[in-house]
């Protein structure tokens, strides 16, 4: 009989830690705003990608020797959805609020059953299609709040959300027994060879750093990137994929706390209201999916399993 996640201490630290995941990715929100008062967000999403990759290559010194074809290939396919979704992700932060980047990008939950339902015919389940309609409506109410509408970076941070989903896909499809450190490496790679391209393909203007526009870089690059995969790897084995993503959600709650305590950004009631109205379309899904499985038992015995 396997231990329930409530009786499994090692449960209890995966919850923990996928909460921290949670903050460092709201606090990239707030930390490429910062970066990009000084570096242009093609720049950064460069730097970023490459930082990350040669402190990972440093993480995964031993693991090199392991590194084969198979390997090298799916971190490319998987690199390259990775890739659209930081671009979509710095473009449409630089051109929006970061608590409404960070509602929008959230909708990611509700575009995976739906991208399944469209390519796979997978089953779209009324509580998914019911949030589609609420997350509709919560984009009404941002695009008739904001000052300029719905603008061009609220429809690259919508974008980012269905390449985040993609890449999500792609991960569930195409990953098999890689060293999943090792993958990370080369998604890393993969990204910021992307980035490296468009650099020079479109060069920016000529600029100056200071220190802050720097730790905002490192930031980027340690905590929501190495870090980030790390603790995903280490601990969401321990958890439901139900769970996990409940857990994410509060992704965006970090984002809009920081967007308004530390750089200054208010909200409309509109704004607020379609704000909410998209977190709760994501929220009640998963919710109603979370309570199913407690009920059922299924949710416990699958992360006791993980556990053992």
């Amino acid at each position: 009989m396997h231990t329930t996640t409530q009786d499994d201490p090692r449960s209890a630290r995966a919850t923990f830690w996928l909460i921290v995941t949670t903050v460092f990715w709201g606090g990239s929100f707030i930390f490429n705003k910062i970066g990009f008062r000084e570096i242009p967000p093609l720049d950064f999403f460069f730097y970023r990608f490459a930082l990350a990759t040669l402190l990972m290559a440093v993480l995964c010194l031993p693991r090199l020797k392991k590194l084969d074809r198979g390997t090298l290939k799916t971190g490319v396919l998987v690199g390259l959805p990775l890739a659209a979704t930081n671009l979509s992700f710095v473009l449409g932060v630089s051109g929006t609020s970061v608590s409404r980047a960070g509602f929008l990008n959230n909708l990611f939950v509700l575009l995976i059953p739906l991208l399944c339902f469209v390519f796979w015919r997978e089953r779209l389940d009324r509580w998914s299609a019911g949030g589609l309609f609420l997350a509709l409506a919560g984009l009404w109410l941002l695009a008739k709040g904001g000052v300029d509408g719905f603008n061009q970076g609220d429809l690259l941070s919508t974008l980012c959300a269905l390449f985040i989903a993609l890449q999500i896909i792609a991960v569930s499809r195409l990953v098999g027994e890689e060293d999943v450190y090792l993958l990370s490496l080369i998604q890393f790679a993969t990204v910021a060879a992307v980035g490296g391209v468009l650099n020079v393909a479109l060069p920016s203007p000529p600029f100056t750093v200071t220190w802050v526009s720097v730790g905002a870089l490192v930031y980027c690059a340690v905590f929501p990137t190495v870090v980030c995969f790390t603790l995903q790897n280490a601990y969401q084995r321990y958890t439901t994929p139900t769970k996990a993503g409940l857990i994410y959600t509060m992704d965006p709650v970090w984002s809009m706390l920081g967007g308004t305590l530390l750089l200054g950004e208010r909200l409309t009631a509109e704004e607020w209201t379609g704000c909410a109205l998209i977190f709760a379309a994501v929220v009640l899904p998963l919710g109603v999916k979370r309570l199913r499985e407690r009920y059922s038992g299924i949710g416990c015995e699958a992360e006791g399993a993980a556990a053992d």
